[in-house]
Formats: C-alpha cells, sequence, structure tokens
C-alpha cells in the first residue's frame, strides 16, 4: 500500500513481501510463455487452439522437469 507523508507531500510505498512473491511468480510464467510465442502466434487466432497451445506448452513444460 502507498502512503501519502504529508509534510513533504511524497508517497512511500510498503513492501508486502507475499504479494512480491504472487507477482514473481505470474511474472516468470508470463516470461516462459513468451519463449513459447514463435509456436504460439501461428495458432491462436481461435479461443480453442490458444487453450490447446497453453496445454500443450505445460505440457512440453512439465515432460522437460520431469525428464
Amino acid at each position: 500500500m502507498a502512503a501519502l507523508n504529508e509534510d513533504r507531500d511524497v508517497w512511500f510505498v510498503t513492501f508486502n513481501e507475499e504479494t512480491y512473491r504472487r507477482r514473481n511468480i505470474v511474472e516468470r510464467l508470463i516470461g516462459w510463455l513468451k519463449e513459447c510465442r514463435n509456436f504460439l502466434t501461428r495458432f491462436e487466432n481461435q479461443a480453442r487452439n490458444f487453450l490447446r497451445i497453453l496445454e500443450w506448452s505445460f505440457t512440453q513444460r512439465n515432460l522437460k522437469t520431469l525428464g
């Protein structure tokens, strides 16, 4: 949350560790999906195709992790 210091008219932002952790997870996921973009951009015109490609990407990721 941000708080206004009325003496200086400056905004201070407090650090929330739990929010930072969740945000980091989401940012890493988006970064990983961007690596698959060259394949994804060809097939994501329809919603069902987009969902299938996401499933494929997660399957590929899990197989790499397990193997």
